[in-house]
């Protein structure tokens, strides 16, 4: 079994195991537990009711968060036509740059995007940046032609989210630091984005619960009532 720290024991003492809380109240008591000296994510966690084992009922893609993320992403842009837009990513290139990948295990950026004739050869690294969530995507808008504001939302704080084979979507909204106001319309944006995208086969309820946590704090539930939910 799993031993926490003294810090945790404290602050899941703070919260009420099978209480649901009012999303403001969500907010306020995650941002009064004791914390850490670094400034920790704030994850939004969400049970749907779909069945991830059919390809029509998953649930994927990109949204820009109206008060961002908190994080500062480094762009690697791969691509042969679209370079002269490529000009607020921190890394440019074309071959050379996968070929780093690849022969020097480099992976000094957070998000690739790529232009569409890249893809065959960002293709052949499938097995290394699979695993490790970075290969673009279409759906997530970094496969694109339209580089400039694809890195421009990135920056601005695009946040990816995609359901795991339990129905569970699991995003970061933002930062302990950010103020109650901001992580509520963050959280309430996100939500919103996601319900757009229900499956059409969803039979009932969509989402089923939610669950708030920062880095290191227990998860607090949150009423869904109070989402419109």
């Amino acid at each position: 079994m799993k031993k926490h720290s003294k810090m945790y024991v404290e602050a899941q003492a703070s919260v009420e195991k099978n209480k649901e809380y009012d999303v403001s109240e969500a907010i306020k008591l995650l941002k009064s537990l004791k914390t850490r000296k670094f400034d920790e994510t704030v994850d939004l966690a969400l049970n749907l009711n779909i069945d991830a084992k059919k390809t029509d009922m998953n649930v994927r893609g990109s949204f820009v968060l109206p008060n961002g993320t908190g994080k500062t992403k480094r762009v690697l842009v791969v691509t042969k036509t679209k370079a002269d837009e490529a000009k607020d990513a921190e890394f440019v290139g074309a071959e050379d740059m996968l070929e780093k990948i690849e022969k020097e295990n480099w992976f000094e950026f957070d998000t690739i995007v790529a232009t569409p004739e890249m893809m065959p050869a960002l293709g052949k690294l499938g097995k290394i940046l699979g695993p490790k969530g970075l290969m673009p995507n279409p759906k997530l808008g970094t496969v694109t032609t339209n580089v400039k504001d694809a890195i421009s939302n990135i920056k601005k704080g695009m946040v990816e989210y995609k359901n795991d084979s339990y129905g569970n979507v699991h995003v970061s909204i933002g930062k302990l630091s950010f103020t109650e106001a901001k992580l509520e319309e963050n959280l309430r944006a996100i939500i919103n984005e996601i319900v757009k995208n229900k499956p059409t086969g969803v039979k009932g309820t969509f989402i089923k619960s939610v669950n708030l946590s920062s880095t290191m704090s227990p998860g607090i539930k949150i009423d869904r009532n109070s989402l419109g939910l």
